[in-house]
């Protein structure tokens, strides 16, 4: 059997993350970044895939040139929540924003549900299946966190690798979350 490995890169931070508002279409906050410091953490050959949207498209091209645009890697439609902040949905659209954080099949934005972009992932997961080698995918964090939940289901405590050194960080506030780590970009120039 041959191996496929995916690795998932978050897109570099954006004002709207930075500012806590649903995503638009907007570009990475540094780009200033040396390709080199990101691209070294992965080996070649790989194939590298990113989602349409600028802030992957920028993130990728610090990865190398060869980029493949697909489809399903595409951010969440969050549809009139589209650039807005979530303390002003907070105050103004508290029910709306509770359901869509307790029900994974909400759209009180009129966008896509959780449970939409969980599906879609999946599936292109599974289209990877037959896909040997090291895929390198330029993505948003919630795109990775529905291909967690896919590779998670079930039986996990047998689907999860610790390799040495591993570092693992939940926090709780109020509920428990994982917390994965992204590059020292800044420190590493």
């Amino acid at each position: 059997m041959q191996t496929t490995r995916l690795t998932l890169i978050c897109h570099a931070r954006t004002v709207a993350q930075k500012l806590a508002r649903f995503p638009t279409n907007e570009p990475v906050e540094n780009i200033g970044l040396a390709s080199d410091v990101l691209a070294a953490r992965f080996d070649a050959p790989r194939r590298l895939i990113c989602a349409p949207e600028l802030r992957t498209r920028q993130t990728a091209a610090w990865l190398g040139a060869d980029v493949h645009i697909d489809q399903a890697l595409r951010d969440c439609d969050w549809g009139q929540w589209r650039g807005q902040a979530i303390k002003d949905l907070q105050h103004s659209q508290t029910a709306a924003l509770q359901a869509w954080l307790d029900d994974p099949d909400a759209t009180p934005h009129g966008g896509e549900s959780i449970a939409q972009v969980c599906e879609r992932v999946s599936k292109w997961l599974e289209s990877l299946q037959t896909t040997p080698g090291h895929v390198v995918a330029v993505t948003h964090p919630f795109i990775i966190r529905a291909a967690l939940i896919q590779t998670l289901r079930g039986t996990a405590f047998h689907d999860i690798d610790v390799e040495p050194l591993s570092v693992v960080e939940l926090r709780f506030t109020g509920r428990w979350r994982l917390r994965l780590p992204g590059l020292d970009i800044e420190g590493a120039r």
